[in-house]
């Protein structure tokens, strides 16, 4: 019989101990956050919209990243220019992790009218974001007829459309004809890109702006290319400093709105109108789109999605089908400051607050 001293007897049990730790049901707490569980995505513009067509196809490849392989699940909620949605997701939904939002326009409402956000948007979590532009265009028929992005400044009864009127693309595309002089009525409330294209169509309205996803995926290939529209210009991207151009709209064969207006006037725009257009696209282009959990998501549900957003940055499969489908690839911002990053752009200074709170009552 084999005797074991003290010292060997106690060094065993450690052993064993160690051992049955591993299989202990606290062990558990190290499986991937994700595991067994179901994550629905929101998104806060309509079915058919350039948001909704992007935030499906992130959601498609997004889901094979996030580490415990949860069901992802994907619904729509619009409204208020994109508020509702994003306002479900903070106040009505669960925080424990399992719902998240694929967010546009909320950054330039937010910089802008932050009391209308009943929940505080710098108190979500962010998972990333993804800077952007937009892309503004005419019906060619619109008299005398619009055959060049110059002729713009010659449309007679023009009539422009949009979603919302305090949203950030109502309020570019009214600065900008207004920088560019060009008489014109401004008739919201469509809600959607896709209704507000319907309208174009109807001939209701006749100038509009989109995302460049919507540009690339449905205004180029079904309204540019016949000779339905023309398209005008684009928003630079601007630090405060500097200007330069999205990737987004590589080849298209516009100008950036200043240089067209420098064309058109031999000198750029200035003034407190241009000014607030600069806030404008300093808050929708650097945080086009917010990937976002709501106030009080886990810190492991939070680190899990950058990890996964991350890992999207490098997918093959998705680069190739967002060039098919988008005509670019998405790349998103997912570092471990990206709170912080974002809350420190949700921020508009008093003296454009107090313009645009004037330009916003003038409307048209």
């Amino acid at each position: 019989m084999t005797r074991l001293n003290h010292r060997s007897a106690t060094a065993s049990a450690f052993v064993i101990s160690a051992l049955l730790g591993v299989f202990a049901p606290g062990a558990a707490a190290q499986e991937p956050f994700y595991k067994g569980k179901r994550l629905s995505l929101l998104i806060n513009f309509g079915a058919g919209s350039s948001t909704d067509t992007e935030a499906r196809l992130f959601g498609r490849h997004f889901a094979k990243h996030i580490d415990g392989q949860p069901e992802l699940i994907m619904q729509n909620m619009e409204g208020a220019g994109g508020l509702n949605g994003a306002m479900h997701l903070g106040e009505v939904g669960p925080n424990d992790g399992t719902r998240m939002g694929y967010l546009t326009a909320l950054a330039w409402l937010y910089g802008n009218e932050p009391d209308r956000f009943r929940v505080d948007l710098k108190n979500f979590r962010f998972v990333g974001y993804q800077s952007g532009t937009a892309v503004y265009f005419v019906r060619s028929d619109v008299p005398p007829g619009i055959k060049q992005a110059t002729d713009i400044v010659k449309a007679k009864d023009l009539v422009s459309g949009g979603i919302s009127a305090r949203s950030g693309r109502d309020v570019t595309i009214r600065m900008t004809l207004d920088m560019l002089g060009v008489p014109f009525k401004h008739v919201t409330g469509y809600r959607s890109g896709q209704r507000a294209m319907l309208a174009l169509e109807r001939n209701e309205i006749q100038f509009y702006s989109s995302t460049t996803p919507g540009y690339r995926a449905q205004i180029e290939p079904n309204f540019v290319k016949p000779g339905k529209v023309t398209a005008l210009y684009f928003d630079p991207n601007w630090d405060g400093k500097t200007f330069s151009v999205s990737p987004q709209v590589d080849g298209l064969p516009i100008l950036p709105f200043q240089e067209l207006y420098r064309k058109i006037n031999g000198k750029l725009p200035s003034g407190p109108l241009w000014e607030a257009y600069l806030a404008c696209i300093t808050l929708n282009g650097k945080l086009q789109r917010l990937v976002a959990l709501p106030p009080g998501a886990p810190q492991p549900a939070l680190d899990a999605l950058r990890a996964a957003l991350r890992r999207l940055n490098d997918d093959k499969e998705f680069a190739a089908e967002a060039t098919k489908v988008l005509k670019f690839v998405p790349e998103y911002y997912a570092g471990a400051d990206t709170d912080d990053h974002v809350r420190n752009a949700l921020t508009m200074s008093p003296d454009v607050r107090t313009f645009m709170a004037g330009y916003l009552k003038q409307g048209k």
